[in-house]
């Protein structure tokens, strides 16, 4: 079902936060509706139609009063393809909101904005994949301009996800703060479709002490939220462990929470179209991690005592399941 954009903000004003804070759902429509257009191209990494999402992003993060942690919004990274010895260019977006003490417990939400540019000689807009993620982001970060959070927190917009999680790899490894510091990660990947307007929230099978946290953020309607997605129990293809950029996250021991549709008609296909989002399904999943954006900032000192107590507890870190030269892999490279 689409709602017209008119009626959108009094469709969404049930099941707000406590706090009372609520998406702009004109500008996260709008951001994922410029993501999507032909102009961009795809946005497939090492593209002028990436360029042109980076600088359309770049604006967002300014006029979203996210503060850079250098010159610019911008960390360029030099990564190789699986099984190859190509070395290839791409740029993060990284920016912040919050105060810095330089001790403090962080945050960090990341999405990845680059996609697949042409198949088969069509263009892949990856309105879903996701377009959808970066703009439920920008949307947060627009809050919080305006409301700003107790603690740190990092908004990432990550590049070459698709060919390996590139981006989120070198963003672990180069963090703009001290990594023991990263208490949490939220990982937006894929919020937009889904017939039964279900949306996976991936993460407590590894962080146990994540799943009351999780339980207690109030779910916007028509959202249905379901833990899982993170473990073999789920079935073939059901461990979305390594599926996405949170798997840079894991791999660091940092705790995270993937939020992320299954797979569906469109995935990875031209069809993948701004007219198939179902806009209301969207704008509640945004909200829905606004609400838990804002429930972990006003706990980030108890997750990171149950970080602590967790790791303390552990007789030893589990061993990474990447490929056989150590890359992180995605579903279908193995």
């Amino acid at each position: 079902m689409r709602i017209a954009l008119a009626g959108l903000a009094a469709a969404l004003a049930f099941a707000l936060p406590v706090s009372g804070q609520e998406i702009d759902t004109g500008q996260a429509i709008e951001d994922l509706r410029v993501l999507t257009t032909d102009e961009m191209d795809g946005r497939r990494t090492g593209t002028q139609g990436a360029a042109d999402a980076r600088a359309y992003l770049a604006g967002r993060f300014f006029m979203a009063g996210l503060v850079a942690f250098g010159e610019t919004f911008e960390q360029p990274f030099t990564y190789t393809l699986h099984r190859s010895s190509e070395q290839l260019d791409g740029i993060n977006l990284i920016g912040r909101h919050g105060p810095d003490d330089g001790e403090g417990p962080v945050l960090v939400i990341t999405a990845h904005y680059d996609h697949l540019g042409n198949c088969g000689g069509q263009i892949c807009n990856g309105a879903d994949d996701n377009a959808s993620g970066v703009a439920a982001m920008l949307a947060i970060a627009d809050v919080l301009r305006d409301t700003p959070p107790e603690h740190l927190i990092i908004f990432a917009a990550l590049d070459a996800e698709e060919n390996g999680l590139n981006g989120a790899r070198a963003l672990v490894a180069d963090l703009p703060v001290d990594q023991d510091r990263v208490v949490l990660n939220i990982n937006l990947d894929m919020l937009a479709i889904n017939a039964e307007n279900e949306l996976p929230a991936a993460g407590a099978f590894h962080f146990p002490f994540l799943r009351g946290h999780i339980d207690a953020i109030e779910v916007a309607e028509p959202t249905r939220l379901i833990q899982g997605y993170d473990s073999s129990e789920w079935g073939p293809g059901g461990d979305w462990t390594y599926s996405s950029d949170h798997a840079a996250f894991h791999d660091a021991g940092i705790p995270w929470i993937y939020y992320g549709v299954d797979f569906h008609e469109h995935y990875h296909q031209p069809t993948d179209e701004f007219e198939v989002v179902q806009q209301d399904f969207f704008l509640s999943n945004a909200q829905t991690v606004l609400n838990a954006v804002v429930y972990f900032d006003e706990r980030l000192e108890t997750i990171a005592s149950e970080l602590e107590a967790f790791r303390s507890a552990l007789p030893e870190a589990e061993e990474a399941h990447v490929g056989e030269d150590g890359r992180f892999m995605k579903p279908g490279m193995e």
